[in-house]
């Protein structure tokens, strides 16, 4: 695959045309379901082209990743890098559940239903895909430290539980969603999660002012 660096304006535009094509094929019909001819026909380019950027599916699949996660990642980060108050953790929350319901409950995470189809079958996807959570993790992990230090979650608290909590809820109530066309279980694995993140505050009348607050700003 060329350096990204390297290549033209024009070249770098066929690549982001080929790759943008790719995640959105993969995203609807699985990797197993997608074939490099498909994504050669959706970007409109020819079969050396295709090659020239992506050497084989493989090394294709694990752009999809990167791109995903870039995707998800970017939409959400304005909330991601404020993580350390119970407003911004409560504004994060119904944000995340308004955008599903706005999607009537189609699809499931890009990243997530990637992991689903690849982690029992590519290595190297599985580890790329660690790489995805890591980093989504990571933005709670920073938050709730500085909660930590603050003096607004107790001095036993592990950030990092935390922070599996809250992804791992995100991802199988996303799950759910998807296979039931309904975001109720979306919701309730998300309250489930915050529920026990709640638990660790040292002060509950906090987190109860910042419900407040969100239920009035969206009444």
């Amino acid at each position: 695959m060329p350096n990204n660096r390297s290549l033209t304006s024009r070249g770098q535009n066929s690549r982001e045309r080929i790759l943008n094509q790719a995640a959105q094929l993969v995203y609807e019909k699985g990797v197993r379901g997608t074939s490099m001819d498909d994504m050669r026909v959706a970007a409109s380019v020819s079969k050396s082209q295709l090659y020239h950027y992506f050497a084989n599916k493989e090394e294709l699949v694990l752009a999809v990743i990167e791109r995903q996660t870039v995707n998800v990642l970017g939409a959400q980060l304005p909330l991601l890098e404020h993580l350390d108050t119970w407003e911004n953790l409560e504004k994060w929350r119904t944000t995340i559940i308004d955008l599903k319901e706005s999607s009537e409950s189609l699809g499931g995470c890009p990243i997530g239903s990637l992991a689903s189809e690849l982690a029992d079958q590519d290595e190297t996807a599985r580890v790329a895909l660690v790489h995805s959570f890591d980093e989504w993790e990571q933005y709670f992990i920073d938050g709730f430290s500085k909660m930590k230090e603050r003096g607004d979650l107790r001095a036993e608290t592990d950030p990092a539980e935390l922070a599996c909590a809250v992804i791992t809820s995100l991802q199988g109530g996303q799950l759910l969603t998807k296979t039931r066309k309904s975001t109720r279980p979306f919701k309730i694995a998300l309250q489930t999660a915050y529920a026990y993140v709640f638990s660790f505050a040292t002060n509950p009348q906090d987190v109860e002012m910042a419900k407040k607050g969100r239920s009035q700003a969206n009444p």
